[in-house]
Formats: structure tokens, C-alpha cells, sequence
């Protein structure tokens, strides 16, 4: 699944934007190494559209993770065609090193991309190679091509999901290193949800769906895929974001009388289970046809033994079904 053994699923392989997917590299700069470096598919003939198999994929992806290190474009070319490390140039004086084979058709790429990715989708190896550029054009471009081929859940938890986790990994070993590639990178999975599912419109009274951040807690980027997973299912709901006050939380819950409220904590020291009693035992409406919220707590900050009365699904999709059976809400089919 991903990997370069699937790069000859079309007749003659990949197409040049399906490849600048996978690298994180906008189509131009491909054909741009093709042109200066040759670095075009070995196939390719004058007339016909390029073609990319999973040898030329490869040799591609050991351009990308040299230039990310640093080293010369031209050079990487050098390299990358010749199947060798950079380190095997010969010194004057000295004799040279051997070089190393180039790659086997169909071999999976152990081109380092800087950050420990595992086995994960090309679509997220480009995403990682993308945000190490701080490349903004090819961020974007990335994100919305995989969320329009694999949908909202499957690109979160398949290509998003693994790039973030891995820059934090770094991020945490490095000191202040790796800060900049973090923010940026979320800043655009953001701004690409939100362009994939404009939220659904929530009128003043109805069945909704309230997200908030728990007081004190700033992470808000799950809350951010989860609201944007159900404006893909033309679910209403109100999201208050970061950090939300007991008083100002309490306020929009009576206000606005959400079907269902989820509760968002990423740390054990932010998740508060008496607020979300608090929450869970309110009520609103005529007297003899009183309702209460279904509480979700997301989030690993909710871990430990289960509270009563409060639901805690395990991931995204046990939410968007957790919603779909007990909020009763619009917009989602109940099987």
C-alpha cells in the first residue's frame, strides 16, 4: 500500500503528478530534473507521456532525501542515477570507494527523509519531505491530493497522522530543532481540512454537535479532523477550539443544547472528569421532555478506568460512530 511495488498500476507506471504526490515536489520540479539531470523514466521516448515505474520512483526519492540533507541538487543528481551514497566520492590522493548497486526494480525505498516514518504510505513520506523543505506550495499540495484520493479519515490516520507524530518524535529528541517544520506543517493540515469540508450550517436551535478543548489544553488539531470528518457527513456542530473556561463551556452547552458534546484532552493533567459531569447531568427544555448531552471524552488524557455515564471512544472513527448511534444527529446515515 503505497510503497513502490504499486507504481506500475497504470499501464507504464505512475504519471508525473502522481510521483510529485509521493515525493512532496510540485510537478514542475520533476520535470525540472528530468531536464537538467536527466532523471526522467528510463522508459520514456520522445512523444509519449512520461511514465514512471518503481525504479524510477526510487531513484527519485534518493534525490529528494539528498537535497533535504543539504547536499547540491546537481550532485544528488550524480548520486541518485548511480545508486551510490555520497560519501563514496573519491578524495584526491585516495583510492575509491566502492559503489553500492543501484536499487532492484520493485524494492522498497530506505531513502532517510530525516524524521523515522516506519512503514507508512509514499503520499506520507512526501508530506515528511515536504514539511523538512518548509515547502508551503508542495505542503498543500500533498494534503489536498491525498484527502481527495483516500478520503478525510483514511488520509488522517494513514498519511497526516504519521508525518505529525514523526516531527514530534524529533522535535522532542532535538531540543528547539524542528519547531518550525511542527507549526508549519499544522498550520497547513488545518487550512486543508477546512478547504475539504466547509462546516455544515448550524442554526440557533436543533440537534448539534459541540467540540471543545478541555481548560488548559491547546491541542486542538484532532478536534480539528474530527469537525472537519463531520462537515464531510453534513453533520451541524460548533467548535470552540483551545483552551475552552469552565464557565464559558458551561454557558454554550445551556445555550445552544447539543446533542452531543466532546470534550478534547491530550494530557492526564488537563482532563477534568468532574467537568465532564457536569456537563453530562445538564438539562434543557419544557418540563416532562427534559434532554441531556451525550458526553464524549477524546483524547488520550482521558485514559485510566472508565467513568460512568461518559462515553471515550478509542479513535476517530469510533467517535464519527459514536455520534452517528447515540447523538441521533442530521447528516449521518443510521445503519
Amino acid at each position: 500500500m503505497g510503497s513502490p511495488e504499486g507504481a506500475g498500476r497504470h499501464e507504464g507506471g505512475l504519471t508525473t503528478g502522481e510521483v510529485a504526490r509521493r515525493l512532496g515536489v510540485a510537478p514542475t520540479t520533476v520535470r525540472s530534473w528530468d531536464r537538467r539531470y536527466g532523471l526522467g523514466p528510463d522508459r520514456h521516448r520522445g512523444g509519449e507521456h512520461r511514465r514512471w515505474t518503481a525504479s524510477d520512483l526510487a531513484r527519485l526519492e534518493r534525490m529528494c532525501a539528498l537535497t533535504a540533507t543539504g547536499v547540491p541538487p546537481a550532485q544528488a543528481a550524480e548520486v541518485a542515477r548511480e545508486g551510490r551514497s555520497p560519501a563514496a566520492d573519491p578524495v584526491p590522493g585516495e583510492p575509491s570507494a566502492p559503489r553500492s548497486p543501484s536499487p532492484a526494480p520493485g524494492a522498497r525505498s530506505r531513502a532517510p527523509t530525516g524524521l523515522r516514518l516506519g512503514h507508512v504510505r509514499q503520499e506520507c513520506r512526501g508530506l515528511a519531505r515536504a514539511a523538512l523543505r518548509l515547502d508551503p506550495g508542495a505542503i498543500d499540495e500533498v494534503l489536498d491530493a491525498v484527502i481527495a484520493d483516500h478520503g478525510l479519515v483514511s488520509a488522517w490516520t494513514e498519511v497526516i497522522m504519521p508525518a505529525l507524530q514523526s516531527v514530534g518524535r524529533k522535535w522532542d529528541t532535538s531540543g528547539e530543532r524542528y519547531v518550525e517544520v511542527e507549526h508549519l506543517l499544522s498550520w497547513h493540515v488545518i487550512g486543508a481540512l477546512r478547504r475539504a469540508a466547509p462546516p455544515a450550517p448550524a442554526g440557533p436551535t436543533g440537534p448539534t454537535a459541540l467540540l471543545a478543548c478541555v481548560p488548559g489544553e491547546d491541542h486542538t488539531l484532532p478536534l480539528e479532523i474530527l469537525a472537519a470528518a463531520l462537515a464531510e457527513r453534513g453533520v451541524p456542530f460548533r467548535n470552540f477550539g483551545a483552551a475552552m473556561p469552565v464557565e464559558p463551556l458551561v454557558e454554550a452547552v445551556r445555550r445552544t443544547g447539543p446533542a452531543a458534546v466532546g470534550l478534547w484532552a491530550q494530557s492526564r493533567t488537563t482532563a477534568s472528569r468532574p467537568l465532564a459531569r457536569h456537563v453530562a447531568s445538564m438539562e434543557w427544555g419544557v418540563r416532562g421532555a427534559r434532554r441531556r448531552p451525550v458526553v464524549l471524552t477524546l483524547g488520550p488524557g482521558w485514559s485510566g478506568p472508565a467513568t460512568p455515564g461518559l462515553l471515550r471512544p478509542a479513535g476517530l472513527d469510533e467517535a464519527l460512530t459514536a455520534l452517528q448511534r447515540v447523538g441521533n444527529l442530521p447528516g449521518i446515515e443510521t445503519h
